[in-house]
């Protein structure tokens, strides 16, 4: 402790008149003092005062450089002397250094500088201040295909501190990727994929990288998919693993790059992965089952890495994904699900698969995950089946295999995700057949759950689907004992509410199905219609400039059907809609014009 406080007196006043020797000595005195208890000596440099005359050492042409710059960066591994060095002005100088040539120079040079701006605003400040990242991306570029040992100890310093440099902050990481330094550090990569080092830093880099949009893009034009696929299948450890996965999961969400990593073979090792760790029970296995599962999936996201994996229904990938849905684990069963959720995007896939027997599987997962099941797993079972749903030709086929029934079980779930699946699987399923919609509305228990749903005030989802859903069910029904149904359920008044929706769509579906419910059912509806103020929110969608034109003629083509009933009719005499519909004869889009002049009549001759 003398020693050291000898050292850091002589330090203060050697700086004026000094001989190199005793300059050394006090410097070794403190390395050493730091290599035994590297905070408290910290501290007591920082009480000191030493650390502005170390702006003065910092001089290209001492010999005493490199053991100053190594003092310093032994004190920033501490978080409290970062923003002391910062204050003391060592950023400016030790950023000139790294335009010298010594090699010892340059190596504690980088580590103080990398020590400076981990985890410190400050530091990251000064550091792009003095210009010190684009020196350093330079000198990355001139070594970086020099593989002697000493090249490649600098080259993990240097990317070591551009890491932590950007480390989580997007400002600094766009200014690193605007330097181009994405295609060097992949160069580095394959260049210097045995060094267990500096291949860690890249990672790392990219990591830090990955996430940001403009990334991807430059990253697509490299061959980042390959190395890293490469890389990937050297390792054996789950960490070493578990680093490349970081990278891979925020690459892949570029389409292109979903590509590349196909082509690479990527997926390969994946399915390698999941054959390994199924059966596992340690903590490790587990991790690794998840993470190339989920990644399985997200590159099936890309419409062209699905469609080469499909392979028109014949691919091994899809074979093998669907062998996860029988599984026992519910990791593989859901990622089989949603797998083939993704792989359901197209006409062409959905017919194939429906052909060949996949609605089965999907109805036995399901079956398995009735009673207290995993919400996850149901949700992605039913995304597949709506998705499957969507083409003409399936959704008879579906319908006799019995998926409404088997979808009808989950009527009691309190998930909304579920219940926002079901919903679609169900609408998706009805469309346009007619039997099976007339099946299903007659159905009170689900009508009655519908209309619960279309008070779900929480979960605009939910409300949404629920009314489109009964909408459905009339329209493709036509069926009195439908409309009776869901008057008895009180589904009316939500029928009228979705009429005035902000969505064109949902509003027309509204209005197609009131109407149906006037020409068929009139007379059963017609309280609830008068309460839910029917005939005023149509005054109000006809009167307003900013209605669609196939609005304002199926709320004409509803009015005509409305005046069938004596009290809904005295209510259309006592609004003045003759007004409005004479105005819109004269409406640019002709079949508005034309709806208008017969409603226009039938409104005169009732009057």
């Amino acid at each position: 402790a003398d020693n050291l406080s000898d050292a850091l007196k002589k330090l203060k006043i050697t700086t004026t008149d000094s001989t190199a020797d005793s300059l050394e000595g006090c410097l070794d005195c403190l390395l050493q003092a730091l290599a035994q208890n590297n905070m408290e000596t910290s501290e007591k440099i920082q009480k000191s005062g030493v650390l502005q005359v170390f702006a003065s050492l910092l001089m290209p042409q001492s010999s005493c450089t490199a053991k100053v710059a190594n003092i310093i960066a032994e004190v920033a591994r501490n978080e409290f002397m970062r923003n002391p060095c910062v204050d003391a002005g060592l950023v400016p100088p030790l950023v000139q250094l790294l335009n010298c040539k010594d090699q010892e120079v340059l190596l504690q040079t980088g580590r103080a500088l990398g020590n400076i701006c981990y985890d410190s605003h400050e530091g990251r400040n000064a550091v792009d201040h003095a210009g010190g990242a684009h020196i350093v991306v330079d000198h990355i570029r001139s070594l970086c295909s020099k593989t002697d040992p000493a090249s490649e100890k600098l080259l993990t310093v240097f990317c070591g501190m551009l890491m932590n440099y950007s480390n989580e902050n997007d400002t600094l990481q766009s200014q690193l990727i605007n330097m181009g330094v994405i295609p060097t550090l992949v160069k580095l990569l394959g260049i210097h994929c045995q060094n267990a080092a500096l291949t860690e830093m890249c990672l790392v880099a990219f990591g830090n990288l990955a996430e940001l949009e403009s990334s991807k893009e430059q990253f697509a034009y490299t061959n980042i998919a390959e190395e890293l696929v490469k890389l990937f299948k050297k390792q054996i450890e789950h960490d070493k693993k578990e680093m490349i996965f970081e990278v891979l999961a925020p690459l892949a969400e570029n389409d292109v790059i979903k590509l590349q990593l196909v082509e690479a073979g990527l997926v390969e090792c994946l399915l390698e992965i999941v054959q390994k760790t199924v059966d596992s029970d340690k903590e490790d296995d587990i991790a690794e089952l998840k993470t190339a599962s989920d990644l399985m999936v997200l590159l099936l996201l890309g419409d062209e890495s699905m469609q080469k994996l499909f392979e028109g229904g014949k691919g091994s990938v899809f074979q093998r994904v669907l062998s996860w849905i029988p599984s026992n684990s519910h990791q593989l069963q859901l990622a089989g699900a949603l797998a083939i959720a993704n792989f359901a995007r197209n006409d062409g896939n959905c017919i194939h698969m429906v052909d060949n027997g996949i609605v089965q599987k999907l109805m036995d997962l399901l079956d398995r995950h009735v009673e207290d099941g995993n919400v996850t797993v149901q949700h992605a079972a039913l995304s597949a089946l709506r998705n499957l749903a969507i083409p003409v030709v399936n959704k008879a086929k579906m319908l006799s295999a019995g998926v409404a029934e088997a979808v009808l079980k989950f009527l009691r779930s309190e998930m909304p995700p579920v219940q926002f699946k079901l919903l679609g699987t169900l609408r998706m399923l009805i469309d346009a057949q007619a039997e099976a919609a007339e099946q299903l509305g007659k159905n009170l228990k689900l009508v009655e759950r519908l209309v619960e749903w279309c008070e779900a005030k929480d979960h605009a989802g939910v409300m949404g689907e629920s009314n489109r859903l009964l909408s459905a069910l009339i329209r493709h029904s036509k069926s009195k004992d439908v409309i009776k149904t869901i008057v008895q359920s009180g589904g009316i008044k939500h029928l009228v509410t979705m009429a005035t929706s902000e969505h064109v769509i949902m509003q027309n579906e509204a209005l197609v199905a009131l109407a149906l419910i006037a020409a068929l059912e009139l007379v059963t509806a017609e309280k609830d219609l008068e309460n839910a103020q029917l005939v005023q929110i149509l005054h109000r969608l006809l009167a307003d400039d900013r209605s669609a034109p196939e609005i304002k003629y199926n709320s004409m083509v509803l009015i005509c059907a409305l005046i069938g009933s004596e009290p809904l009719q005295k209510e259309v005499q006592s609004m003045a809609f003759l007004e409005v519909v004479s105005k819109l004869r004269s409406h640019e889009n002709k079949t508005v014009a034309q709806q208008a002049s017969l409603t226009e009549q039938r409104l005169a001759v009732e009057s």
